[in-house]
């Protein structure tokens, strides 16, 4: 073998990454990061073999090391020391499955660079890489225009308001697509033997890139594009002192601002109350819901920051943003069932780094953005004193498109697409930084391999296999497994779900903690299928595996008290009870303000036929989040069980009027309304027959009862509609309805 061979095997290699944003694994959990990860760290594993081989072989190779080069190396080196000192170093080192993060994931992104820098050593080679890059960031475009439509070749078709991409979440997305279009626009505006159909190219996939960033309705990186954008011209018109230029760009500001302007002016007209997607985009409030939960996620995350020296110096570790989130829950994040309570991003790099990374972390982190910046404004200085406009602007654009990606990632993180992305970019500015004087002269010879550095490559391969199979082939095999049993689980095949759920944790991989909840989920979902308890005394063991591994995470216990529940359900002397209440007692210590534990703790007690401790734990429940109706209507319906009826009315109430009230069914609610009745409370009784109109098909007798109740509230005008409306429904209602309605005061 020559070592020409080795670089042409690098080369096509890099460009192959290229791809890697466009895969998607459509049957695993976590489709659109899982299959990303898992095909690029297999190729960079074989890569780094032959690079190390080639390197020695001819030391020329070795990557230029620059100030960028050591920032990113040193970072690299943090994210190794954090992920030894962390709270749980297993989790840091592999990551999770919804994200594939973890150190060994990055140790490629940084071994991905090395290469990269190393032998992509000449401008040709780059614009290649580049252009290719920027037509797989269009074709990503491309599918995410896809995702309005109903075809259902598109993951996440069928009218999607917010578009995704091939990436899988409409907020990173944003993220690649900021990158492939300041890329786009700054080789748009070069002149370095750019054709026609070049610029034609360049324009479309910005303009496709931009079109499909605002698609996705991302605040954030519609904020870095527009900021962007405006340095970026700001940059060329300094580079090109054009009046037509400048007055151009003037004229494009004050268009902004003014539609920003008007925006905040018609905020409230029917035009953009009638689009979520206006709706969304010109929300700049701090007091929004998505934004506050950014707060409270970052508030949380800082608390625990500041908790230790270790952590304030070196933080939680990698992957451990969770722990912190969850010690320092906000309760207002709970609104109800379905609501997300777990953070396992801070959605926001800086905040992200600092409280996982410490303040080491952080400074490295800042310190690549800082050199980067730093390399790119002197560069383009000195291109712009010795009169080279044309080589300036590539220099300006790389510098708009760090700052649009710094203010992107202010308000969120990044993942697998983002970080290739983002990684041959600070491999673009180490190169442009490094200058051709400053990089290696390679040999123009290609001697062949020695024997001995042959059979190491066979060697490396044969163990790089050996490797891939255990890091990456066994986790396919364990996570498609688990999509198999969620399909039997579709299919009405309990039995056959839970068979393919042990197989799957029976892997036991980095992913298994995901694994084992949802086997746990299933099991609790269907138990009454199953038949006995084999099969859920069988789940509890794996559970219990997670809460020995992850001491301080609350979710395991979490599951185990739920679990124990239903095994305890028929009888109040069960130890199941009480197992389930060590477990829920240990998810309240881990997790104070969790408001989910009070719930479980309050149904542990109800198994245990002990409702007085059991109203104790719904009215905590209640003062941790007074605004969920769901707190309070498990206390009225305990009340109720006991009898003490003037106190479960007047909580019940409480379920209904606060401002994420009780969303009961319609037995529930003609469950409670005699309560009402006998109270002569017609406000609440409005309350209920108002909310079992939505929930019922018309019936005349809802009708015909809400118009009474009306009546006696004093809203004669809807008590008559109402009348009319049962006796639509109904015409034997209508002599009794003429009647009220004459009382009333009121022509029939």
């Amino acid at each position: 073998m020559r070592e020409s061979i080795l670089v042409k095997i690098l080369k096509y290699g890099i460009y192959a990454m290229a791809l890697v944003p466009l895969v998607i694994f459509k049957d695993f959990i976590s489709p659109f990061h899982f299959g990303k990860v898992v095909v690029f760290r297999s190729i960079i594993d074989v890569l780094f073999v032959f690079y190390l081989v080639l390197v020695w072989h001819n030391r020329s190779y070795l990557p230029s090391r620059n100030l960028i080069f050591w920032s990113v190396g040193v970072f690299t080196a943090v994210f190794g020391l954090t992920t030894l000192t962390s709270i749980q170093p297993y989790d840091s080192f592999w990551g999770y499955l919804e994200r594939m993060g973890g150190f060994w994931s990055f140790l490629h992104y940084f071994a991905y660079f090395i290469i990269l820098t190393s032998v992509f050593r000449n401008k040709e080679d780059w614009t290649r890489l580049i252009n290719f890059a920027l037509f797989v960031g269009f074709l990503s475009a491309l599918y995410g225009f896809g995702q309005k439509t109903n075809n259902s070749f598109f993951v996440g078709s069928g009218g999607r308001g917010r578009i995704f991409g091939t990436i899988g979440n409409a907020a990173l997305f944003a993220g690649y697509e900021l990158i492939i279009a300041f890329l786009a626009l700054t080789l748009f505006f070069s002149k370095d033997r750019i054709s026609g159909w070049g610029r034609i190219f360049y324009a479309t996939v910005f303009l496709a890139s931009s079109i499909a960033l605002l698609m996705t309705a991302t605040r954030g990186a519609i904020l870095g594009l527009a900021i962007g954008v405006f340095t970026f011209f700001t940059l060329y018109m300094v580079l090109n002192k054009s009046r037509k230029l400048r007055t151009a760009f003037i004229w494009v500001v004050t268009f902004i601002i003014a539609a920003v302007f008007v925006s905040q002016i018609f905020k409230d007209s029917k035009f953009i109350t009638g689009s979520r997607y206006l709706v969304r985009v010109t929300d700049f409030s701090f007091s929004s819901y998505t934004v506050q939960t950014r707060f409270w996620a970052w508030e949380a995350g800082l608390k625990g920051w500041q908790e230790s020296p270790k952590t304030i110096l070196l933080g939680w570790g990698p992957e451990n943003f969770n722990i912190p989130f969850s010690k320092n829950f906000n309760p207002n994040f709970y609104v109800g069932p379905g609501s997300e309570t777990l953070f396992d991003r801070a959605h926001n790099m800086f905040v992200e780094i600092l409280v996982t990374m410490g303040v080491v972390g952080f400074a490295a982190y800042v310190a690549i953005f800082y050199f980067l910046l730093r390399s790119l404004w002197r560069l383009l200085w000195h291109k712009l004193r010795e009169n080279l406009k044309d080589e300036a602007i590539y220099y300006a654009g790389l510098f708009s498109l760090i700052v649009a990606y710094i203010i992107h990632n202010f308000f969120f993180f990044d993942t697998s697409a983002n970080f290739i992305l983002f990684f041959t970019v600070l491999g673009l500015i180490s190169f442009l930084s490094s200058g051709t004087n400053n990089i290696h002269e390679l040999s123009r010879t290609s001697k062949k391999l020695a024997s001995s550095q042959v059979l190491t490559t066979i060697v490396l391969l044969v163990a790089t296999a050996i490797l891939i199979y255990k890091t990456n082939i066994i986790p396919s095999k364990a996570n498609y497994a688990t999509t198999r049993a969620i399909v039997r689980g579709w299919g009405n095949d309990p039995v056959g779900a839970m068979e393919k759920f042990k197989e799957s944790v029976a892997y036991n991989n980095f992913g298994t903690y995901e694994y084992r909840h949802r086997y746990a989920m299933f099991t609790f979902d269907n138990y009454s299928k199953l038949g006995g308890n084999a099969y859920m005394l069988d789940v509890i063991s794996e559970v219990e595996k997670n809460a020995e591994s992850h001491p301080i995470d609350y979710l395991p216990h979490l599951y185990l008290a739920r679990l124990n529940i239903v095994l305890g359900k028929d009888d109040p002397s069960s130890e199941y009870n009480d197992i389930a209440l060590v477990h829920a007692r240990k998810a309240i210590e881990l997790s104070p303000t969790f408001v989910r534990a009070y719930y479980e703790t309050g149904q542990i007690y109800l198994n245990k036929k002990e409702p007085q401790n059991a109203i104790e734990e719904f009215k905590k429940a209640a003062e941790l989040q007074p605004d969920v109706g769901a707190s309070y209507w498990y206390w009225g319906s305990v009340e109720a069980e006991m009898g003490n009826l003037d106190e479960a009315a007047r909580v019940f109430e409480k379920a209904f009027t606060t401002k994420y009230s009780y969303m009961a069914s319609d037995a529930e609610l003609l469950k409670i309304a005699g309560l009402y009745v006998d109270r002569k409370n017609f406000s609440m009784l409005a309350n209920i027959y108002e909310r079992l109109m939505t929930l019922q098909e018309p019936n005349p007798q809802n009708h015909a009862t809400l118009s009474y109740v009306y009546a006696q509230l004093g809203r004669i005008n809807e008590a008559v509609e109402q009348a009319r409306k049962a006796v639509s429904l109904d015409p034997s209602f209508e002599a009794e309805a003429k009647i009220f309605v004459n009382s009333l005061g009121r022509e029939w």
